[in-house]
């Protein structure tokens, strides 16, 4: 027992020279991982959308709520906890947790400016993008639309207003109600069927298709965890045929959903990045899901496959004629470039440079919405405010990374990076310097 106690101080001195374990540096972005998520769960106690999609651990989820929204607090902590990210970014030789550290702070960004908007302090048009999604989208003047609406006019049979004229051939492929889920299935089916052509999905993988209605928005995917989505579909307008594989490719494959997998399964379980886990819809990330999605309605169906099929199957599916399909998908390619304009309506309506009834009008001659349609559109801008440069900037950058890493000439490669993007931490920085600059 002697012996015993003799020993006691040396064991003592020997523990307080030592110390604590010195912290790795994964286990640093572990726990500033963490901090992140719950910081971005409290935040969206209040604001309701500001998480799209969180399939993280529940210890860390807020247990309580104050009773007014604390902005300076929020702020404080998304600052602290950049400079310490900026810290480990530094100190760290190694290019996968700098790279984590890197998109956390990007994301935090992101976070600042999403207080600030919640609690009304606003900045312009382009500086909100920058902030929140990292990219400021190129402006045109009105001629730019103007000269694709005169390239649309010698096109489109008829004579009198292009958008008059449009809506009428548009109207010949407006997908029966009663049809409506049988065309969509077999859209999602076939966009599912070619997604698998290249990449290994979960087995357990699913998803449960609705048809809403007083929604801002045309399709929605809410991404629930363990690789299943709802997807929900805006069935209180007329929808066109071409819906039924953007909306299929979009929200589903290799849109959100095939993203959300992706990134749960290579990151999130294999790799155990809890900052995956939290999807907060106005940051960068948002960019890549956005552009991806409709960048993957070209990779799913290239060329003239998505006439083809739509000819072939849809409309018969639909009971549609199938005269005069060829003419409304050549206008839809052109309409496609016309995307543009809503970031000019945007643009106007933030920097309050721009009206409504001129925004409006600007939809309906520019961006050739119908009257329903345009002023679902006006919705979603006073809603998401710049979030619209995603759809069309997003998918641009998409295109030229894509680009940059695989020839026209080379599918599976163009898919092979397409997957890479898809389950990683790509910026939208990465996607700017990877194509270019463009």
């Amino acid at each position: 027992m002697k012996k015993t106690l003799r020993l006691l101080p040396l064991l003592w001195l020997f523990a307080c020279n030592n110390g604590p374990a010195k912290e790795s540096g994964q286990q640093q972005l572990d726990r500033l991982a963490a901090q992140y998520v719950r910081l971005g769960l409290d935040i969206g106690q209040y604001d309701p959308d500001f998480v799209d999609a969180y399939y993280g651990p529940d210890s860390l989820k807020p247990a309580s709520k104050q009773d007014h929204f604390p902005k300076d607090s929020f702020l404080a902590k998304v600052e602290t906890l950049k400079k310490a990210l900026q810290e480990a970014a530094t100190a760290t030789d190694n290019d996968t947790l700098r790279i984590r550290a890197n998109w956390i702070t990007q994301q935090l960004t992101a976070f600042g400016r999403r207080i600030r908007i919640f609690s009304g302090e606003y900045k312009p048009f382009d500086e909100e993008s920058q902030e929140l999604f990292g990219a400021v989208a190129p402006a045109y003047p009105e001629a730019h639309y103007q000269s694709l609406i005169a390239e649309l006019d010698s096109l489109l049979p008829g004579k009198g207003p292009v958008a008059a004229r449009f809506q009428q051939l548009a109207n010949r492929f407006v997908i029966p109600e009663k049809k409506l889920d049988t065309v969509f299935k077999t859209a999602i089916a076939e966009a599912r069927k070619r997604t698998l052509q290249h990449y290994d999905l979960p087995n357990t993988e699913n998803f449960t298709l609705e048809y809403v209605s007083g929604k801002p928005w045309m399709g929605y995917n809410w991404y629930k965890g363990h690789y299943q989505s709802l997807i929900q579909v805006s069935a209180d307008l007329k929808i066109f045929i071409e819906k039924a594989i953007d909306l299929g490719c979009h929200e589903g494959y290799p849109g959100h959903h095939v993203y959300n997998m992706l990134l749960e399964k290579n990151l999130y379980h294999d790799k155990g990045w809890t900052e995956i886990s939290l999807y907060p819809l106005f940051s960068p990330q948002s960019l890549i899901a956005e552009g991806s999605a409709n960048y993957g309605i070209e990779l799913a169906f290239p060329g003239e496959e998505k006439t083809t099929f739509t000819r072939d199957i849809l409309l018969p599916l639909a009971g549609l004629d199938t005269a005069g399909i060829t003419a409304y998908f050549h206008a839809l390619d052109i309409k496609g470039r016309l995307n543009y304009a809503r970031n000019e309506v945007a643009r106007g309506m933030l920097n309050g440079t721009m009206s409504d009834s001129t925004a409006v009008q600007w939809l309906l001659n520019y961006t050739l919405l119908n009257s329903e349609a345009a002023a679902k559109g006006l919705q979603f801008i006073r809603k998401n405010r710049s979030y619209v440069i995603n759809y069309n900037y997003g998918q641009d950058l998409i295109k030229n990374y894509i680009d940059a890493k695989a020839a026209a000439g080379q599918p599976e490669k163009r898919w092979d990076a397409f997957g890479y993007l898809l389950s990683n931490q790509i910026t939208p920085a990465d996607l700017i310097k990877a194509g270019g600059g463009k």
